[in-house]
């Protein structure tokens, strides 16, 4: 699974992340790690986005997600329905 990681963003306290398996493509941010002064700890970061990584693998394993086809326009989502 190839891991894609944003800055981190003080006012959420949070990083953006894209996580990429085969087709799928899943973004999702993650509460970021702080140390004892109360600053960004990036290497304890990175650890939680590993764990939150096995678990979209196993979701993406079992099907909960999966990839989705972008969608053009609202014609196009009316013209299916």
């Amino acid at each position: 699974m190839k891991i894609t990681i944003g800055t981190y963003d003080a006012t959420s306290r949070a990083v953006a992340v894209t996580f990429e398996q085969g087709a799928i493509r899943h973004h999702r941010t993650v509460n970021a790690c702080h140390d004892s002064d109360g600053g960004y700890d990036a290497t304890t970061t990175k650890a939680r986005i590993d764990d939150v990584a096995r678990g979209v693998a196993q979701k993406i394993l079992v099907g909960a997600i999966t990839a989705t086809e972008p969608v053009a326009d609202l014609e196009t989502i009316t013209a299916r329905v």
